[in-house]
């Protein structure tokens, strides 16, 4: 294996927000990304437009904020850069009424995850340059990380460049909002969806959760406590994570005894072996040939019913009660709960 990275980063010293000092950038959204992207970039001296549907829950925060606020359509008419940052179901419908009437040539058409694009549920017409900037960070983390002079690690991709100076722009939001502070990976807008939606399905939300309730299952079954269950199987998965965060796996073997390595190393690939690697290699060829975009789409034309059996079946399970209990008795839960009370004040809901 090569020492040397593949791919290109960007930091402060490659990037210029005065590169958009004759833009109006519009800011489609205004939940967790919509806010963190709109505030930085104002606070950076771009000027800011935001587009929100009349009705919308969150014109008063975006206003009381110090921002301006319009609806999409008027706000892209009034941008030469429109960021894209309402959700990913709901773009293509804003795409058709909102920007595709009102986009100009020369204009920048940006988003934040390039699933639309990839997929081809939105065609840019030529003459519209169409990049991304995707922080790698919840949005309430985006901004409180620009609000301490700190950064979060983003990807950026090309997809048209018909003005020859997409990637410029493209870094000089990026700077905006904060990213290159930390580091700005090049990558493509197909490798980034690929490659989030597998993490996202195999290993982060459902690999890890699917591992984690199994485990608690076999404990329980096997007559240990709910609660010993739920501490072994969960709440210490949190312990573990930080410590690979923080230096990958080779801190976290370094700071458990050398009982959980000897153990973790001789069984970890007896539990997840090759059928699992089967099943993420199954996973992955149905996210590249488009078949689970489809089957969300449809998911979403049909009102959303497997979505929602799938979600309360999951609030359903026991481990969701036992830890309910168990963070009510313990003063970690206190702060944990003081925490999520602070970001949601921070990130409002996606419109």
């Amino acid at each position: 294996m090569t020492d040397e990275f593949t791919t290109d980063i960007y930091y402060d010293d490659d990037a210029d927000v005065s590169t958009l000092d004759d833009d109006t950038v519009a800011v489609l959204g205004y939940g967790s990304q919509g806010h963190a992207h709109a505030l930085n970039l104002h606070e950076s001296g771009v000027d800011v437009v935001v587009g929100l549907r009349e009705n919308s829950s969150s014109r008063s925060a975006a206003e009381a904020d110090g921002l301006t606020v319009t609806t999409p359509a008027d706000a892209v008419s009034q941008a030469s850069y429109v960021s894209v940052l309402v959700p990913d179901t709901v773009q293509p419908a804003v795409y058709e009424n909102a920007i595709e009437p009102n986009l100009e040539a020369g204009d920048t058409l940006q988003f934040a995850h390039g699933l639309n694009i990839h997929y081809n549920q939105i065609q840019p017409p030529e003459g519209v340059d169409v990049t991304m900037v995707a922080p790698k960070s919840p949005g309430h983390l985006v901004r409180r990380n620009y609000e301490n002079d700190e950064g979060t690690p983003g990807l950026l991709a090309i997809y048209q460049n018909e003005s020859g100076d997409a990637p410029e722009r493209a870094l000089a939001y990026a700077k905006g909002i904060g990213c290159t502070r930390a580091g700005v990976i090049e990558t493509t807008f197909r490798e980034e969806v690929e490659s989030d939606l597998f993490g996202e399905q195999a290993v982060l939300c459902g690999g890890v959760t699917s591992l984690v309730k199994h485990g608690y299952e076999t404990l329980v079954d096997a007559g240990y406590s709910p609660e010993i269950a739920y501490f072994e199987c969960l709440n210490e998965l949190k312990l573990i994570v930080d410590l690979m965060y923080e230096g990958g796996h080779a801190e976290m073997w370094d700071s458990v005894s050398d009982t959980a390595e000897y153990g973790g190393l001789s069984r970890g690939d007896r539990i997840v072996d090759e059928t699992v690697r089967e099943n993420m290699e199954e996973t992955l060829e149905e996210i590249q040939n488009g078949e689970f975009t489809r089957e969300w789409i449809l998911e979403n034309q049909s009102g959303r019913p497997s979505y929602t059996q799938l979600r309360q079946a999951e609030k359903n399970h026991e481990i969701e009660e036992v830890g309910e209990r168990l963070r009510d008795l313990f003063a970690w839960a206190e702060e944990s709960s003081e925490n999520e009370s602070a970001e949601a004040a921070e990130a409002p809901a996606d419109d």
